[in-house]
């Protein structure tokens, strides 16, 4: 089979700099609603690295279809299949296609509850346990999120897939070693004024070694250190739900207040378990190609100029130890057109509208990222 030359560089990349594939590993292809040709792509470039390929091809409608009778009796003994295969793994490559990010609208919550809790152990195992990369995979559907046409839209998904990641490097190390040392942050912007601490917690550096797009630094609060209001302005999906506005009102840690277009179903998910009302991920983003958001959490998490501040499920070796089902990346962008801000950290201003002012920072804005070698 005759392979688009695109495919074949985003597969060396995925095997070659996200997963660094060694003789004699395996890996779990994981392709949700993808070209086949993406997967033999995978599959020929995993075995030239001298490495061993699984394939699970999955179809958006008949996942809907199981999920819409899901019962503890059926999905219990499938989350321990799972996590036995997960468990055989050294690596996890997921491509993610969908014709409809709603499809899975109409599930009700208590099915996509039940499947969440009993899948968690073999989502943990994959995080913490192997190496990883996740990618959305572009279709017309995506092209209308991000207000595009398909061709358009195809040309921007591989410019930014293939970024040349290793020069993020340099910055990011930089910013997670100040993540590191530093103790209070403060967050300032329109409907915004967020206090809390990360001392003591580990920052990790994101360069498309786990998920394509990336660009980001991520910590996590101390849990109980949370007090003030966050505004965010980009929408976002979750549990195939659309929100817009979201604002979140902390007090000790917690989320006491919540609102949005859609309060109630908000509330549902934030009550889904304790650990959904604290937060479990700080982190900035700065992928210089990324500047709008298309309601699809892994461009939008990396947008330039941005941060996210997760309710739910914290990191392991980077978070403050909070446990829950729920990981939700909400997204604020502070560059001028999306009204401003600034992040803080022990008083130093660390960033303003969107860019970083240390000049130690410097090579995270997108005029350094973008300009010739």
């Amino acid at each position: 089979m005759i392979i688009d030359t695109r495919y074949n560089k985003l597969a060396e990349g995925l095997t070659g700099f996200s997963c660094d594939l060694q003789k004699g590993e395996r890996v779990l292809i994981d392709a949700f609603d993808v070209p086949e040709a993406m997967v033999i792509a995978l599959i020929r470039a995993t075995r030239a690295r001298g490495a061993h390929p699984y394939v699970n091809i999955h179809r958006a409608r008949v996942t809907r279809e199981l999920m819409l009778g899901a019962e503890e009796v059926q999905y219990a003994p499938h989350a321990e299949v799972e996590l036995k295969r997960m468990e055989k793994m050294d690596a996890y490559i997921a491509l993610r296609g969908s014709d409809n990010i709603f499809e899975n609208s109409d599930i009700p919550s208590s099915r996509v509850q039940l499947i969440s809790r009993l899948m968690k152990p073999v989502i943990d195992h994959r995080v913490n346990k192997t190496k990883w990369v996740v990618l959305r995979w572009p279709t017309s559907a995506m092209a209308q999120q991000a207000g595009k046409s398909t061709e358009e839209f195809e040309d921007f998904y591989f410019k930014v897939c293939t970024l040349d990641y290793a020069r993020l490097i340099p910055g990011m190390n930089v910013l997670r070693d100040l993540m590191e040392k530093t103790d209070r942050v403060h967050i300032k912007g329109p409907g915004t004024d967020l206090h809390f601490s990360i001392k003591g917690i580990r920052a990790k550096e994101c360069g498309g070694q786990r998920n394509i797009p990336d660009g980001e630094v991520f910590s996590c609060p101390v849990k109980n250190s949370v007090e003030g209001v966050v505004q965010y302005n980009a929408p976002t999906v979750y549990l195939d739900t659309s929100f817009d506005n979201i604002r979140l009102v902390f007090e000790k840690g917690k989320i006491v207040e919540a609102t949005s277009n859609n309060t109630k179903r908000l509330n549902e998910i934030l009550d889904s378990d304790p650990g959904a009302r604290y937060i479990g991920e700080f982190a900035i983003g700065f992928n210089p190609h990324i500047l709008e958001p298309m309601r699809d959490i892994l461009f939008d998490e990396k947008i330039a100029g941005s941060f996210h501040f997760t309710p739910g499920q914290a990191y392991e070796g980077y978070g403050n130890g909070n446990k829950s089902q729920v990981h939700w990346d909400m997204v604020n962008i502070q560059r001028p057109e999306w009204g401003g801000g600034e992040i803080w950290f022990d008083g130093k201003l660390i960033r303003k509208d969107g860019l970083f002012v240390p000049k130690s920072l410097h090579k995270l804005n997108p005029d350094y990222l973008l300009s010739e070698k």
